[in-house]
């Protein structure tokens, strides 16, 4: 059988049923996530001419499939998100990013290195890539298509905080990298990052995504209404736009994470009635779930053919630990003062979504330094991400429900 035939025969197939399956799967306590992780590891089991699965003997493929993935899905994200921009608005996800992210990088760190006995870069490394919340694998907890309405404080702040940490994230993964570097050299590094990694790149994803935005916003809004220029209605506007800020930011060196959740954020807000949004998400949406079937097949295989097997009993403990004990405790504990209701402080804290962006953090930084510890450092990722899926997954869908059905009016409110 040609490997090839197989491959496109199983990816069709998968990506067919995922235009039924989410609503299929809407009232029942089970994920599509789920299923298509079960599934890739039930094919894996059979003798089939399918690609290796193993992120470490694929690096550069992990990395560019996971970025694109990613991307896509933060100019969606972007997009979908109703609520205007400031502090009062934003105060939720602003803290779960700047306080609860750094504590949960800090937690497990020291967890790794203490614990485990991971090198301090590899400790870092763990607490980096972990800590961000996944926009790929929340879409059951976040904001709908773009409206007008009134957006709910959880799915709100949970999209807002999976769109912003995906590349706040990024200068502590460039931190370890100094360190595993440095750890080769000798050469002083502090400084390099501070002004570079920490400084310059974030201002320059948030400054290029800003400004495309309004750019695009220009083209698709204001020139046709004033101009004699042609009106888009293409959903294919927004991958397009996700490639060009993406690229344009790498090219001098910003966050394009950033960069491309920005313009989304910065495009949603202009002609927040017209129906072209609705079109630029539901392509992304499309295009997203698109690759969110072959993310999954693959990680469902590489769980069958031995991503785990570096997992210990310690790095077990450590993984629940995150899941179920520090994110939601330090994000309890950072929002314990706002003035929303007590279920929604718990469910904004448990459901820290782990999953595709933390594959590309750890793919990515493997690639430029050497780590050591690197296939103990998969496994862990890997036993986070599963058990994020699967118990996340099995919540999602009734914990929201049960949301929905207690939420009040006077919930809405922005206090």
């Amino acid at each position: 059988m040609d490997p090839y035939i197989l491959i496109i025969t199983i990816i069709g197939l998968a990506a067919l049923t995922m235009a039924w399956l989410p609503n299929w799967l809407e009232k029942l306590p089970v994920s599509y996530s789920i299923l298509f992780v079960a599934l890739g590891f039930i094919l894996y089991q059979f003798s089939l001419p399918l690609p290796n699965p193993n992120p470490l003997e694929n690096e550069i493929l992990t990395v560019r499939l996971t970025e694109i993935g990613v991307i896509i899905t933060l100019m969606g994200t972007g997009i979908k998100i109703n609520r205007s921009f400031s502090w009062k608005n934003w105060k939720i996800p602003f803290l779960l990013v700047f306080v609860t992210m750094l504590f949960c990088i800090s937690a497990l760190a020291l967890l790794g290195w203490w614990v485990l006995g991971l090198a301090p870069a590899s400790a870092l490394l763990l607490g980096a890539v972990m800590a961000p919340t996944d926009p790929v694998l929340a879409s059951e907890v976040q904001v709908g298509p773009p409206s007008t309405e009134k957006e709910d404080h959880v799915r709100f702040s949970l999209t807002a905080e999976a769109g912003m940490n995906d590349g706040m994230a990024f200068p502590f993964t460039w931190l370890a990298i100094a360190l595993a570097l440095a750890a080769q050299t000798g050469e002083d590094w502090f400084w390099s990052w501070l002004g570079r990694d920490l400084l310059y790149k974030i201002v320059v994803g948030t400054g290029i995504g800003y400004l495309m935005g309004r750019f695009l916003a220009h083209l698709a809004f204001v020139l046709p209404e004033k101009l004699n220029f042609p009106e888009t209605k293409d959903g294919f506007v927004a991958v397009s736009a996700t490639l060009l800020v993406y690229g344009l930011t790498e090219i001098v060196h910003g966050y394009g994470f950033i960069a491309v959740f920005v313009t989304g954020l910065t495009l949603s807000r202009q002609e927040r009635t017209h129906k072209l949004h609705r079109e630029l998400h539901d392509f992304t949406d499309q295009m997203e779930r698109l690759f969110l079937v072959v993310v999954l097949l693959l990680l469902g295989g590489s769980i069958a053919t031995g991503l785990l097997d570096a997992l210990t009993l310690p790095g077990i403990v450590i993984g629940l630990l995150f899941v179920f004990v520090i994110r939601p405790l330090f994000s309890y504990l950072t929002l314990v003062t706002q003035k929303i209701t007590f279920r929604e402080k718990v469910a904004i804290s448990f459901f820290g979504i782990r999953g595709i962006g933390s594959f590309y953090y750890l793919s990515f930084a493997l690639t430029q330094a050497v780590f050591p510890a690197k296939q103990e450092l998969w496994s862990i990722a890997g036993f986070i991400v599963l058990i994020s899926v699967l118990v996340h997954g099995i919540l999602a869908s009734p914990v929201m429900q049960y949301l929905d059905l207690r939420r009040t009016k006077s919930d809405l409110v922005i206090k």
